[in-house]
């Protein structure tokens, strides 16, 4: 089965739906992979490195002409040709690709129309195991990410603060509205460059994600369920609406940075930001809309331009931000889709199996056979069910029986006479050897026995050194020709032995915890 990648023809687009790497793990699934002439060289991958991976490269009727293809946006028009994409492809065939069924009913009829199957990559279930082929995740986390290095290159300043010798420079403050994957890794981006960070987000559960990233999480004067069961945040109320509207027109007032992420599955973005409230900001704002493809959170956003209000600020409305990261956004995509061939292809044959009792498979196939099966069936999330406080219940504290002062002075006792007798009968040099021994065990117990527990593994790390030690001592005992010393010294060498090679393959797991991949 042949799987083509063909080259993107939308505005601006500079996404790739396969890299050399991913045609790599596709070959080894049984496919062939055609890459169009030129598909990647916007994302930095020429067409000597998709024939260097496996792939060979053909013309735009040959692409098309695959039993499997794989795009980023949905067909469309070609402007070079007039003529659309859909009618290129041959009857039987799989598309997959971002179809968006919600806002493209027609694309959907037209399809529909061919003997195709069509996988979109927008309607993947909201479910943990379907979250390796999320495209829509991958893609958001781009965009969270680019939309901050936007804004950063039209602010005025530095998002740390500074206290120099020419004066003291405030960090910059920035209002994330949305916590979801663009909005916690906007936070993380914001961040990291040292700005005091702020989000809010209709769903209180996310308050633990948006602080364990060093933000502040912000909550309104209102409680309602936002709750959906579907893994995205619902339309709320009217009352609630106008909390967070004034929620959003007091932080207007103080930030410098205000990036917008709330979209609504199937719907237009709600208005967050006001004309009244960036009219309070101060000169020199940005705002970042990532909702501008769907009409915008802010009534200043037009869509793919950068505005300047009367009052100096600045809203930034581009709709490619995943776009302008090429490279990164293109393997991520293209491993989604990897990830979608392991489901389609379990036995690694190179064919391809639409089995509708996966739901992940049910979910995001719209057409199958030439059939609409859009919408699917809804699938409910799953979630933790909320902890109910438990009653408190005194425990009594455990008393422990204190030993005996007639047991204590017993041992006391028998350990002087034991260490008396060793005294006279052993050699001079046995008894400084076994002070020496004594006193390391007592000094040792505490020791070990005051170290964190944190701290257990990284002490096995050092453990070695201490059995190495034992190791030498026991290699020049064992060959003394005393079978009881010799005995005594095996032992010592086995288990001084397996402490070293357990604590190196610790060492090396805690190690790796640290370091990146490559």
């Amino acid at each position: 089965m042949q799987i083509g990648v063909p080259r993107e023809i939308f505005a601006n687009e500079t996404r790739v739906a396969a890299t050399p790497k991913t045609v790599e793990q596709l070959l080894k699934m049984g496919f062939s992979v055609a890459v169009e002439h030129n598909a990647g060289v916007k994302a930095s991958f020429d067409d000597a490195a998709y024939e260097a991976a496996g792939a060979t490269v053909v013309s735009t009727d040959e692409v098309w002409q695959s039993d499997l293809i794989f795009k980023v946006n949905a067909p469309q028009v070609n402007p070079e040709t007039g003529v659309n994409e859909f009618e290129l492809i041959k009857d039987g065939a799989s598309l997959v690709s971002f179809i968006w069924p919600a806002q493209n009913p027609e694309l959907l009829e037209k399809l529909s129309a061919k003997n195709i199957n069509v996988m979109a990559m927008d309607s993947v279930p909201r479910i943990s195991r379907a979250q390796a082929l999320d495209a829509l995740s991958s893609m958001a986390n781009i965009a969270g990410y680019r939309a901050v290095v936007e804004a950063a290159h039209e602010f005025g300043r530095f998002f740390t603060g500074q206290i120099t010798a020419a004066g003291k420079v405030p960090p910059a403050k920035v209002l994330v509205a949305g916590a979801g994957v663009a909005g916690l890794a906007a936070i993380g981006a914001a961040g990291s460059l040292g700005a005091i960070v702020r989000a809010f987000d209709v769903r209180p559960e996310v308050k633990e994600q948006v602080e364990s990233m060093g933000a502040e999480f912000l909550e309104v004067d209102y409680k309602e369920d936002t709750s959906t069961g579907d893994g995205y945040a619902k339309e709320m109320s009217d009352e609630f609406n106008k909390a967070a509207e004034r929620l959003y027109a007091e932080q207007a007032k103080d930030v410098d940075i205000i990036i917008t992420t709330a979209l609504i599955p199937g719907r237009p973005a709600p208005k967050l930001i006001t004309k009244e409230m960036v009219d309070s900001m101060k000169a020199g704002s940005v705002i970042v809309d990532l909702a501008a493809a769907n009409g915008g959170n802010c009534a200043y956003t037009e869509a793919d331009k950068v505005i300047t209000t009367a009052n100096g600020v600045k809203i930034i409305g581009y709709t490619d931000m995943v776009s302008r990261l090429p490279t990164q956004s293109s393997q991520l995509y293209a491993t989604n889709l990897v990830n979608l061939v392991k489901l389609l292809c379990k036995e690694k044959d190179g064919n391809i199996d639409i089995n509708f009792d996966d739901e992940v498979l049910r979910g995001l196939t719209v057409i199958k056979a030439g059939e609409v099966t859009w919408p699917a069936p809804p699938i409910k999330v799953s979630a933790a069910p909320k902890k109910e406080a438990a009653p408190k219940v005194a425990i009594a504290p455990k008393v422990e029986k204190p030993t005996s002062p007639a047991k204590k002075y017993g041992i006391l006792a028998a350990a002087a006479i034991a260490f008396g007798w060793v005294a006279n009968n052993a050699p001079a040099e046995f008894l400084s050897h076994f002070t020496v021994f004594v006193l390391a065990c007592v000094v040792g117990y505490y020791v070990v026995w005051n170290v964190t527990h944190a701290l257990h593994t990284p002490l096995m790390s050092v453990t070695n050194a201490i059995s190495g030690i034992i190791i030498v001592g026991a290699l020049l005992q064992i060959g003394q020709g005393h079978s009881g010393v010799s005995v005594l010294a095996f032992i010592a060498i086995l288990i001084a032995s397996i402490n070293i090679f357990g604590g190196f393959t610790v060492t090396k797991r805690m190690l790796e915890m640290f370091r990146k991949d490559k």
